[in-house]
């Protein structure tokens, strides 16, 4: 019998949210994997989700040729740009160090670029560093010992082609799924990577209060030119760092005699 969107909303939320404790409990690397199936199960219980509309089929690729324009450069690419790289690849780096993984931005941006180059004509633009995916693939959830952790890395990535080989039935699969689903997964996915990340930042006692500055101003997500939360609770975190903690310039020789 079918519920009416609110209390299914409400009733998924918690379903979710205990399956999650329980299964970590015992298991903290299937977890999520678990809440994932649990969830679909109780959503086609309740009958608040049918997948007869969906049809498994390959998305097939198209050459787009590129057309350059200056006003595509700067409504378009430029805005992009900014985006990739304080959403995605400034935090992204963030995670990697804050995992132990010591690795330089400028293979990683190399790489990234020439990628992008590559795509671009296919409509894969933004080759980039996920910040989100590095999150869960270099965590402790990934493995144990960080040697190790390569292989959610590649797990990522024939997932990743999957995905883009199935790309229409996917987006077909997140508009069947109910919001609050998909939100509560996603965000009970990242639990083991923000407590981490915050317990890294709040070590220090001297940067503590901008750590939180940052992060609150990041989980505000406010959008301002285009610019996503990321970029805003960056600014806000350096800004704070360098008023409380910025050293002034000594006085010369001259203003001290």
């Amino acid at each position: 019998m079918a519920l009416s969107t609110a209390r299914g909303a409400i009733l998924c939320w918690w379903a979710l949210l205990l399956s999650y404790v329980l299964l970590r409990r015992f298991t903290a690397r299937y977890a999520i994997v678990g809440v994932l199936l649990i969830g679909i199960v109780l959503l086609l219980g309740l009958g608040q989700v049918s997948f007869a509309s969906l049809e498994l089929k390959p998305a097939l690729p198209v050459l787009t040729v590129p057309v350059f324009s200056l006003n595509a450069l700067l409504s378009v690419a430029l805005p992009l740009f900014l985006i990739t790289l304080t959403g995605q690849y400034m935090p992204g780096m963030l995670v990697l160090r804050n995992d132990g993984f010591k690795t330089s931005a400028n293979p990683i941006l190399t790489a990234t670029g020439l990628g992008s180059l590559l795509m671009a004509p296919f409509g894969s633009h933004a080759f980039n560093v996920a910040a989100i995916t590095a999150a869960i693939c270099t965590g402790k959830e990934a493995h144990e010992e960080p040697a190790r952790r390569y292989l959610a890395g590649l797990a990522c990535g024939v997932f990743y082609l999957l995905v883009g080989i199935f790309g229409s039935t996917l987006a077909a699969l997140f508009v069947v799924l109910p919001a609050t689903f998909i939100t509560t997964l996603a965000g009970l996915a990242l639990l083991g990577a923000i407590g981490g990340s915050l317990a890294t930042a709040l070590v220090e006692p001297s940067g503590r209060e901008t750590a939180l500055i940052t992060f609150l101003a990041t989980a505000a997500n406010i959008t301002l030119f285009g610019l996503g939360g990321a970029f805003w609770g960056l600014l806000a975190g350096l800004l704070a760092h360098g008023v409380m903690h910025g050293r002034l310039r000594p006085a010369g020789r001259h203003e001290r005699a």
